[in-house]
């Protein structure tokens, strides 16, 4: 073995330790902008997906992933893990279950503060399972879009939209907090949440995880220094377009919806990050910083869907629009990149593929998922009493004193 591939090998392990340590990034960011009655919940549920979806993806996951491909829609199941640990692909695994575990996770804060606990374990674990491994065969594992030419490099619809739109499932299947939307004239308050600090904290986290996610796979040094540039640039001019927006709109820069912005550019930037050059990164941040306002207004005025910690808009709305830009925005310029956009002279080739890929991912998750909380419902339940969410869930469910 050679001495780059040495170093990209342990490059790809520190970043799939990177993704892992997201889901603190992601626990923080939940409990801070939700209320101090449910923050041990919110921690409880950050920790299980990772540790259920673990289970879940040695048991089928991770085979049906990245078995051996059948007819481009899912991977062949087995336990090689098992069975054949010697000759097992263990940095493979590792990184593609932190992945895994950040798609359960989103649906966390968009389902806060009134969900079963038990309800919400079962979910982790289908999503972990299933749901995530087959669509992101399609995508990763040598599946039927993989073969098309679509492109997604570190996840913005294997990961973001998929998680995205199961949040707004499941919060519109669940409904929204009591008092979140007034009886008489249907108009939302705001439900502020305990600490403004811990959610800053946990961005901040989210960022410096982000280099992992979106850098891991990078093959060469020019490559990844580039992906570092596009993933700086997305989040920082969403935020300052965002900043400026509610600046002019509400009369004051809005801080919580500045810091999901910072998310949202990320989200952007995390499937074309490799392909994309600066002024790409720009437009597809400055986007972004727009979209997440634009998301957050959607929910709450049209769609009447109560997201406590805006992940639908960050996640949905910009997986979506990532997936999509990449087919306007790549260009050859960026190292390692074969692909031109409509904006670089590709024509409507890859952006035709990004829309495939878009729609048939979603199709999945909405059919699947849909079915799984109506299951829930109807069985163990989806949704606490009215006592319990008055209480806060740290109490009822968890015996918290909190």
């Amino acid at each position: 073995m050679d001495a780059n591939s040495v170093i990209f090998g342990v490059w790809f392990l520190i970043g799939a330790a990177l993704v892992f340590w997201m889901q603190a990034g992601f626990a923080m960011v939940e409990a801070g902008f939700t209320r101090a009655k449910n923050a041990g919940n919110i921690i409880m549920k950050n920790l299980m997906d990772f540790c259920i979806g673990t289970v879940m993806f040695i048991l089928i996951g991770f085979s049906l992933l990245l078995g051996e491909d059948f007819v481009g829609l899912i991977g062949k199941p087995g336990f090689d893990i098992i069975t054949s640990y010697k000759d097992f692909d263990w940095s493979s695994f590792v990184f593609n279950l932190v992945f895994c575990a950040t798609t359960a996770t989103i649906v966390s804060g968009a389902m806060a503060e009134r969900t079963k606990f038990l309800s919400y374990c079962i979910y982790s674990a289908v999503i972990s399972a299933f749901i995530y491994p087959v669509e992101a065969h399609w995508i990763w594992g040598g599946g039927w879009l993989s073969q098309l030419g679509f492109h997604d490099f570190a996840g913005s619809c294997a990961i973001h939209m998929v998680g995205g739109i199961s949040a707004l499932i499941g919060a519109a299947i669940l409904g929204p907090r009591i008092g979140k939307f007034s009886k008489r004239t249907g108009k939302p308050h705001a439900i502020p949440g305990h600490n403004l600090t811990i959610g800053a904290l946990g961005v901040f986290i989210l960022w410096l995880g982000w280099y992992g996610f979106n850098g891991a796979a990078a093959t060469s040094v020019d490559q990844l220094a580039s992906i570092f540039v596009t993933t700086t640039i997305a989040p920082a001019i969403a935020t300052v377009v965002c900043m400026i927006f509610t600046w002019i709109k509400y009369g004051k820069p809005d801080v919580s919806m500045c810091l999901n912005a910072s998310l949202a550019g990320l989200v952007a930037i995390t499937a074309p990050c490799d392909v994309t050059d600066a002024m790409g990164a720009t437009v597809i941040g400055a986007v972004a910083g727009l979209l997440v306002v634009f998301g957050v207004w959607l929910l709450d005025y049209k769609l009447k869907v109560d997201d406590p910690v805006g992940a639908v808009a960050v996640h949905m709305m910009n997986g979506i629009w990532g997936t999509f830009a990449t087919g306007l925005f790549a260009t050859k310029t960026a190292p390692g990149s074969e692909i031109n956009g409509l904006f670089y002279g590709g024509g409507f080739k890859q952006l035709g593929l990004q829309c495939v890929g878009i729609l048939s991912v979603a199709a999945w998750t909405a059919v699947t998922i849909t079915i799984v909380f109506l299951v829930i419902k109807a069985t163990v339940g989806l949704r606490v009493s009215e006592e319990e969410e008055l209480m806060g869930l740290d109490v009822k469910e968890h015996g918290l004193s909190s």
